[in-house]
């Protein structure tokens, strides 16, 4: 769940320059943009530097094989600056939980509205053809009911699917839980434990329940085989275009809160 890039960019890295160096961090200070933060994360397995954007947040990483020297890395990072400061510069920001702002459920846009004086914590109502949602209390509490009450929404939505799922291929899950994970949608241990993250709420209900059937059918193939994805169909139907919407939209959800 990244934006990376690790191919040649047509630009040249000396239209900018290295600004420092430390904490294994490279800053970069293009001519005509702003400084860029690119943190440096050296791994034994990549083949390749890779440059990346963070699903949660802006923060740029540039995977780097081990045995590349740290000069070769700055070098590549300016290299694609101006990559990297596009690509940033397009990234939506952040929708804060606060009085006013959208949020999806499911995939439908709902309006946060503050009732000071209303009972019940947070609820969901329809207004002038609208849907809202609605949170009591005090309004320095309001971020965090909104985000505590789509987390337990998003339990009540993922667990009965996963269940059922799990069901239909003669399997269990040995537990279900329900994460902020910023690397992955869900996944499934060996032990049979189901985890999920609470964003998957905010997404339209058919990637939702894809992701529950994807999980489910680790339960019997803990890997992405033909038989893999035989499985995920049959539970599905069509799962490439929930995939994809995932692919193309997933870094949206992380947005909210």
């Amino acid at each position: 769940m990244v934006n990376q890039i690790a191919c040649e960019d047509p630009e040249q890295w000396d239209r900018c320059f290295l600004a420092d160096l430390h904490s294994n961090k490279i800053l970069i200070q293009a001519p005509d943009g702003p400084q860029l933060v690119v943190a440096l994360r050296f791994s034994k397995r990549a083949k390749r530097m890779s440059l990346q954007i963070e699903t949660a947040g802006n923060n740029a990483v540039l995977v780097v094989p081990d045995e590349v020297p740290v000069g070769e890395a700055e070098r590549f990072a300016c290299h694609h600056a101006g990559w990297l400061a596009r690509n940033l510069a397009c990234r939506p920001g952040p929708v804060a939980f606060e009085p006013g702002a959208e949020t999806p459920i499911l995939g439908v846009p709902h309006r946060i509205q503050h009732c000071p004086e209303g009972r019940g914590g947070v609820w969901v109502d329809s207004k002038n053809n609208s849907d809202v949602i609605s949170v009591s209390g005090a309004p320095n509490h309001l971020a965090r009911r909104v985000t505590d009450w789509l987390r337990r929404r998003a339990r009540d939505e993922i667990t009965p699917r996963a269940r059922t799922h799990a069901h239909r291929l003669n399997r269990a899950a040995a537990r279900i839980s329900i994460r902020d994970t910023t690397s992955r949608w869900g996944s499934c241990s060996s032990r049979g434990i189901l985890s999920f993250s609470w964003r998957l709420v905010l997404a339209p209900e058919r990637v939702l329940n894809y992701v529950c059937a994807h999980e489910a059918a680790h339960l019997v193939e803990m890997n992405h085989s033909p038989v893999f994805w035989r499985l995920v169909e049959e539970l599905v139907g069509d799962w490439q275009e929930p995939r994809t919407w995932l692919r193309l939209n997933g870094a949206k959800l992380h947005r909210y809160g």
